[in-house]
């Protein structure tokens, strides 16, 4: 298969996904109905009526055909592992979508994928490019990277709180990480990306657009998202190690602080929420309603306007890392990190603000209320 031929299947796998996620999801939401298999509202959830779950499903559906139709299994090692590793994944998801599941039994799940992925198919950190000066060996490597799939899958996990934000997220970041896999030549990233845009398309109407088929992803959308993006930022990382640096047409640097501009919405919010509840006594595992785009819901803004702003920032921080990779790997992370915190704290500020100015209105008022009475 030539080269053309290759780049011409990056277009056709994301509308293959798309009209299999596209034309499944009725079919899942006629099930669902069925079975009574909805999210019911609580005081944890922002939406008012109970909505299905399993859009995940579908999502994986579209993934796993386009991706093992399309893919070159000779040519890329990893596929062996990454789609038993993926099934772990989807397994754990589905039964949280539709019997509530431990936290504990979840990480585990999480975990054995991990070590599928990482121990069996070598998916694996080898080089902190300079970080601190430090270098890992096998075993740190390994669980460094074990460390990373777990975080970033419940992150994505994590920003699935509204309409829209997860698949925006990711749609962002697969086309970000996949830009770079192009211009190297890199071919496979570029086409999974596409299997998982397309469905993620496909699912994003009937979650944002959609009054009568409405659907969530559900844990099995957001987990299966997680897991396949942390595994195209850890191929990021490795690939622009100084190991292979030199077979690339566009040299990364700095590249672990890339991956973080281009995942700075489930990193960001993540650390920001699981310190905030620490601080606050709360187990970090604690569901509430501290998360960035439960901030901005709380100043007016509608789910799209939410997911639309946040990714638009995604896109600024994703084009900042890719326009100061040569500032230093340090100097980077810094910046991504503090930088990024600052944007995530601004519904807060904000919120704070508008809260201690009504308070102050309504002293006014009460003032006034007492003078006239007397």
């Amino acid at each position: 298969m030539n080269e053309l031929t290759i780049q011409l299947l990056i277009p056709f796998a994301t509308f293959l996904s798309f009209i299999v996620v596209f034309l499944s999801i009725p079919t899942i939401l006629r099930v669902a109905k069925m079975k009574n298999l909805f999210d019911e509202p609580n005081k944890r959830t922002v939406h008012r009526v109970k909505i299905p779950t399993l859009g995940g499903m579908a999502i994986f559906i579209g993934f796993i055909f386009t991706y093992t139709l399309f893919v070159d299994w000779f040519k890329f090692p990893h596929i062996p592992f990454l789609t038993p590793a993926l099934v772990i994944i989807f397994a754990i998801g589905i039964k949280d979508d539709i019997l509530a599941t431990a936290p504990m039994v979840k990480l585990g799940g999480q975990l054995l994928a991990a070590l599928i992925i990482v121990g069996l198919g070598q998916v694996v950190l080898t080089d902190f490019h300079g970080f601190f000066g430090i270098q890992p060996n096998a075993f740190w490597g390994t669980i460094f990277t074990i460390f990373t799939i777990i975080f970033l899958v419940n992150g994505f996990n994590l920003i699935d709180g509204i309409d829209g934000l997860a698949a925006v997220t990711g749609i962002i970041t697969l086309f970000s990480f996949s830009i770079w896999f192009f211009i190297n030549g890199e071919y496979h990233i570029p086409v999974m990306a596409a299997a998982l845009i397309g469905g993620l398309l496909a699912f994003a109407y009937y979650n944002i657009f959609s009054k009568r088929q409405k659907i969530f992803m559900g844990d099995t959308g957001s987990l299966v998202l997680g897991f396949l993006v942390a595994v195209v930022a850890i191929r990021f990382s490795e690939l622009n190690a100084v190991a292979h640096r030199s077979m690339l047409t566009y040299q990364m640097n700095s590249a672990p602080a890339v991956a973080m501009a281009i995942l700075i919405v489930p990193f960001i919010d993540t650390v920001r929420v699981f310190f905030l509840r620490v601080s606050q006594g709360n187990s970090p595992f604690m569901a509430d309603k501290n998360h960035i785009h439960h901030r901005m819901l709380a100043l007016g803004f509608t789910h799209l306007q939410v997911s639309l702003i946040i990714g638009a920032v995604n896109i600024a921080f994703v084009i900042l890392g890719f326009s100061l990779r040569n500032i230093g790997m340090l100097k980077l992370t810094i910046l991504v990190f503090t930088l990024g915190m600052t944007v995530a704290y601004i519904p807060s500020w904000v919120l704070y603000y508008k809260k201690r100015h009504l308070i102050r209105r309504l002293k006014q008022i009460k003032n006034k209320a007492n003078m006239f009475i007397f």
